[in-house]
């Protein structure tokens, strides 16, 4: 009877389990097969095009509240906190436009202008060379060119 009893109390895994090991599988993965396919370069360039389009919405939404975008000395600081220095929104939405400033794949800040020369601001990355200009690998990516 104790054996029959402790095979109706198994349970098998339980779906918070399961989500936990595919969550840490993807992850891995994630990380992994960039570097084994060799196209970890593309990934990090095409992550910061991503990054740029995610910025560009938020600094929509930012001038949509508003009716101006954040100044240069604001910079994308002003899409995660309130600015209270220049230029002061009126309308700021509570909590942010963005979690924190965001940093390009290579661990350097995105670079804002406003007024840029491209259009109402520019928004870029210097890619993996870190500098302005580049070509192939470290191209800047750029948010007029995208």
């Amino acid at each position: 009877m104790n054996k029959r009893n402790r095979i109706k109390n198994q349970k098998g895994f339980t779906l918070i389990e399961i989500l936990v090991v595919v969550a840490i599988i993807a992850l891995l993965a994630g990380i992994i097969v960039p570097k084994i396919m060799g196209r970890q370069e593309e990934a990090q360039r095409t992550k910061a095009a991503a990054d740029i389009r995610n910025i560009q919405t938020a600094l929509d939404l930012y001038k949509l509240d508003n009716g101006f975008y954040p100044s240069t000395e604001q910079g994308l600081e002003a899409l995660v906190k309130k600015p209270e220095t220049g230029r002061i929104p009126e309308r700021w939405k509570e909590g942010g436009y963005l979690n924190k400033a965001p940093k390009d794949p290579w661990g350097k800040p995105y670079v804002y202008l406003s007024p840029g020369t491209h259009g109402d601001y520019d928004l870029l990355s210097y890619g993996a060379d870190g500098e302005l200009g580049g070509e192939g690998k470290g191209a800047d990516i750029e948010s007029w060119n995208l």
